[in-house]
C-alpha cells in the first residue's frame, strides 16, 4: 500500500517531474487547469522529445462545475492527411513507411489544441495568465537545457540504427554523433526560438504566420507532401464528448477518430461481467478484462475512422443492448481467439485540477517515438508519423485519402462519479491505453483502491509491444504466479515480464473529493510525479 498525495488548492500529474511542477507553478499564481495544462503540454514537448511534441496531435476532455452539474467538452487537436497524398504515392508497398518524409503526411495538430483549449479558459473559465507565461519553462528548458531521462537515452540508444539518417534527427538528438547520456544537459535552440516566436505572435501563427511558411518549406525538403495549404485548412475543434452510463457514475472519452469508445466498451463489459466479485490481481479480474478487450477491439477495427468516413455513429456502440451484446459473448472459462492489434505508440497523458473544481484530462503524441524522425531545419520541430496508421487498403475503412483523419490511439480519460468525485485518468501506448484505463478505472473506483495503488499495481497488456513479433498477453511479474498459471489453463499465450515494465505505459489519475480534497497517483514506471498544494 502506497499512500496518494494529496491537496485542496490544486494538483497535477504527469510523466515527468517538471511538466507537472511547470502546472503547479501556474496553479499557485491563480491559473486555471486549462492554463495549467498548457504549461505542462509545452514543458513537457521540450523535456521528453521521444513521446510527444508540438509537431504532433493531442486530444483534451475539460470538466466545469457548473452550479450543481458539470458540463464536459471535449478538444480534438489532430491533423488530417495532407491534400495532395494520394495512395498512388505507395504503389508496390504493403504499409506506409514509418521513417522520413513519406511518413510525415498529416498536419501537426497539438498546437491548434492549445489554442482552442486556451480560447476556451479565456471565454469560460475566466482566463487571464498571458501566453508568454504559460510557455516559460519549456522555453527556457529548450535554452538552457533540461537533464535527459533514461528513458530519452535509451530510446535514442535503441533506435538509433532506424533514425541517425533520418532528415535532421541526428544533428538533433544525438549531440555530437553519439545518443545523450542520462542526466546529461539537452539543449534545443532552434525549438527554443520557435516557442518564442509563438509566444510574441500568438499560437495560430502555427498554421497561418510566418512559422507555417517555413516549416512548409522544410518540410518539403524533408520529402513530405504537407504544403502550406494544409496549414491554412488546419483548425483545432470542440467536439461533444462520448459517454458511458456505468454504475458509478457517468464516464467520458474521446469521440472518433480516437478509440475513446474503446475504452468506454471496455468498462461497460466489466460492469456486465461482475468485476466487482474478483481480487484485482486474480485470473479472474484480468480474464474478465482482456476478453472484454478483444471484444472492444474488434468493433475498433470494423468501425472507427475519421468520423465523416463512419457508418455508425459512435453512441451506437455504448448503448445497452449493443454492450448486452458483446457480453454474452464472452466465455469466462475459456480465452477467445485472438487476432492482433494495432501495436504500441509513444505518448504522454497528464492531468490536472484546480481549487475550483475544473479538471482537464490530456493526451499529446507524436505516434511512435520521435515520430517520423523528421526535424524541420529552422523551427526545430519533430513532426509525426500518424499517417502511417493510415491503411493502403482502397477498401478498408481506414484507407489513406487526402484530407482524412487517420485512426487514433489517443484517448483521455474523464469521470464524474455517482459518489460526487470527480476523477481523471490516462495512460499512453497505443493499445494498451483502454487497457490501463480500464485497470486504473476499476481499481480506484470498483475496488477501492487510492489512486496511487491503482496506477502502481501489476498491469497486463493483449498486444504486441515494441520489439515483439507476437500479440500475445503480456504480465507484469507481480501477478501471483497461480494468476499466470490459470490465464494459461483458460487459453491465454501469456508472456511475463518485468517487475515495473515500461512496456505496459506511464498511466496516472487524480481525484476531487465532494469536500475539495485532492489526491492523485503518478505512475513509477515512468519520470513523473503527483505534484499538490
Amino acid at each position: 500500500m502506497a499512500n496518494a498525495i494529496q491537496g485542496r488548492r490544486g494538483i497535477a500529474v504527469a510523466p515527468h517531474s517538471l511538466a507537472a511542477q511547470s502546472a503547479l507553478a501556474v496553479l499557485r499564481e491563480g491559473g486555471n487547469a486549462v492554463e495549467a495544462m498548457v504549461a505542462a503540454a509545452a514543458t513537457i514537448a521540450v523535456v521528453y522529445p521521444h513521446m510527444n511534441g508540438i509537431g504532433g496531435d493531442s486530444f483534451w476532455l475539460v470538466s466545469m462545475p457548473s452550479g450543481g452539474a458539470h458540463d464536459v467538452v471535449a478538444i480534438d487537436g489532430s491533423g488530417a492527411a495532407a491534400l495532395g497524398v494520394s495512395r498512388a504515392q505507395y504503389a508496390g508497398q504493403s504499409a506506409i513507411p514509418f521513417r522520413g518524409g513519406s511518413a510525415a503526411i498529416t498536419m501537426a495538430g497539438t498546437i491548434s489544441g492549445w489554442d482552442q483549449a486556451l480560447a476556451f479558459s479565456r471565454d469560460r473559465l475566466g482566463g487571464r495568465l498571458p501566453l508568454s507565461r504559460l510557455m516559460a519553462d519549456a522555453i527556457d528548458y529548450a535554452t538552457h537545457g533540461a537533464p535527459v531521462t533514461a528513458s530519452q537515452a535509451r530510446t535514442v540508444r535503441g533506435k538509433r540504427a532506424e533514425l541517425e539518417g533520418v532528415h535532421g534527427f541526428a544533428e538533433t538528438y544525438m549531440p555530437g554523433g553519439e545518443a545523450p547520456t542520462a542526466g546529461a544537459l539537452f539543449r534545443q535552440p532552434r525549438l527554443a526560438a520557435t516557442l518564442e516566436h509563438l509566444a510574441r505572435a500568438g499560437l495560430d501563427d502555427f498554421y497561418r504566420g510566418d512559422l507555417a511558411r517555413t516549416m512548409a518549406e522544410d518540410l518539403a525538403r524533408a520529402g513530405s507532401p504537407i504544403t502550406l495549404a494544409d496549414f491554412a485548412a488546419h483548425r483545432g475543434l470542440l467536439r461533444e464528448p462520448l459517454e458511458l452510463a456505468h454504475r458509478h457514475g457517468r464516464v467520458f472519452n474521446m469521440p472518433p477518430p480516437t478509440q475513446g469508445v474503446v475504452a468506454l466498451i471496455i468498462l461497460g463489459l466489466m460492469e456486465r461481467l461482475g468485476i466487482e466479485r474478483y481480487d484485482h490481481l486474480s485470473a479472474d479480474y484480468v480474464h474478465a478484462a482482456v476478453e472484454s478487450v478483444k471484444q472492444a477491439f474488434a468493433v475498433r477495427d470494423r468501425e472507427i475512422t475519421d468520423p465523416a468516413h463512419m457508418r455508425i455513429a459512435a453512441a451506437e456502440l455504448l448503448t445497452p443492448a449493443a454492450l448486452d451484446a458483446m457480453a454474452a459473448r464472452i466465455d469466462m472459462a475459456r480465452a477467445a481467439p485472438w487476432g492482433a492489434g494495432k501495436g504500441p505508440a509513444d505518448t504522454v497523458w497528464m492531468g490536472v485540477i484546480d481549487g475550483e473544481g475544473r479538471a482537464v484530462s490530456m493526451i499529446q503524441s507524436v505516434y511512435h517515438e520521435f515520430g517520423s524522425g523528421v526535424v524541420l531545419a529552422r523551427s526545430g520541430v519533430n513532426w509525426q508519423n500518424r499517417g502511417a496508421s493510415f491503411s493502403l487498403k482502397p477498401e478498408h475503412i481506414n484507407t489513406l485519402m487526402p484530407g482524412k483523419k487517420p485512426f487514433h490511439t489517443l484517448i483521455p480519460g474523464l469521470a464524474l462519479l455517482a459518489d460526487g468525485r470527480t476523477m481523471v485518468y490516462g495512460n499512453m501506448g497505443g493499445d494498451g491505453q483502454p487497457q490501463s484505463q480500464s485497470a486504473v478505472f476499476t481499481r480506484t473506483v470498483v475496488q477501492g483502491l487510492n489512486p496511487q495503488d491503482a496506477v502502481s499495481a501489476p498491469r497486463w497488456l493483449l498486444g504486441r509491444t515494441w520489439g515483439q513479433s507476437t500479440d500475445s498477453l503480456k504480465l507484469e511479474s507481480r501477478f501471483p504466479a497461480e494468476t499466470v498459471a490459470a490465464l494459461r489453463a483458460r487459453g491465454h499465450e501469456v508472456d511475463v515480464l518485468g517487475d515495473f515494465d515500461e512496456t505496459f505505459g506511464h498511466a496516472g489519475c487524480l481525484l476531487r473529493k465532494p469536500d475539495g480534497s485532492l489526491e492523485g497517483g503518478f505512475d513509477p514506471r515512468s519520470d513523473g510525479i503527483v505534484a499538490a498544494f
